[in-house]
């Protein structure tokens, strides 16, 4: 919803509407099915902290562990159906996604309408609402199966769903031969101390440094490995 917010300001056909609005018939969205969470580092788009919409200021967590929150739930459709969220996905107003103005991107949250007990799992891909006293804007699928669609507004409950986090690696080269995998091993011993691991996939031979605590220690290596000639070296994680 920021992304096109801030569109909207220079394209301002889907603004001349005041408020928006669901499909034309009442749709039984009772069987969309919750969206599935999975850990997903997050995203490049959308994360960027601080911001500042309508003179306002927010924070993007740096996780969304152990977060829970109590407010007002509205909902958004077709003035956004088909443009792009904030981490440059297309909204699609029939799934189950939401926009929050601080949670990182992406999020999976369940949320509970307070005032009739049903909840749903939805996929945080996009920010705001920036409306006062709006903690969250759900997708009109996610609002329907909650209930409130022809409502405008529920009271809420949002509790996230956390992830541990898998292993993550600078990936600095990737050979068919394990000796040209171990001589790239030996030459960046001379850079500095170093964890690093030989991994061997479909018969090629990954060589990785890690593991690494954090982004910031990952873009670190990142720098340090492009200056000493490396010239694409990849973030990966582990499976988990």
């Amino acid at each position: 919803m920021l992304a096109t917010f801030l569109a909207g300001c220079t394209t301002p056909s889907r603004y001349h509407v005041d408020k928006d609005y669901g499909p034309s018939v009442d749709l039984d969205m009772s069987e969309v099915k919750d969206v599935v969470p999975k850990w997903e580092p997050y995203s490049a788009g959308g994360n960027k902290t601080p911001y500042t919409v309508l003179g306002k200021t927010y924070h993007v967590l740096s996780t969304s562990n152990n977060f829970v929150e109590e407010g007002i739930a509205s909902w958004y459709g077709h003035k956004f159906h088909g443009h792009l969220t904030s981490n440059g996905e297309t909204y699609d107003m029939y799934a189950m996604s939401a926009a929050h103005k601080t949670l990182p991107i992406p999020s999976y949250v369940k949320v509970k309408n307070l005032d009739n007990g049903r909840t749903v799992v939805v996929r945080v891909n996009d920010r705001g609402p920036f409306h006062e006293g709006r903690i969250i804007d759900l997708s009109y699928a996610a609002a329907s199966k909650l209930g409130y669609h022809n409502l405008g507004t529920a009271n809420v409950a949002i509790e996230s769903i956390d992830f541990l986090e898998p292993d993550r690696y600078v990936q600095i080269g990737a050979f068919s031969s394990l000796d040209n995998a171990k001589n790239l091993a030996q030459k960046i011993a001379l850079w500095g101390e170093f964890d690093f691991r030989i991994k061997p996939e479909n018969g090629i031979y990954k060589v990785q440094v890690g593991p690494l605590k954090n982004a910031n220690q990952s873009q670190d290596m990142m720098t340090l490995f492009k200056s000493n000639g490396i010239l694409q070296p990849l973030v990966v994680f582990d499976q988990i």
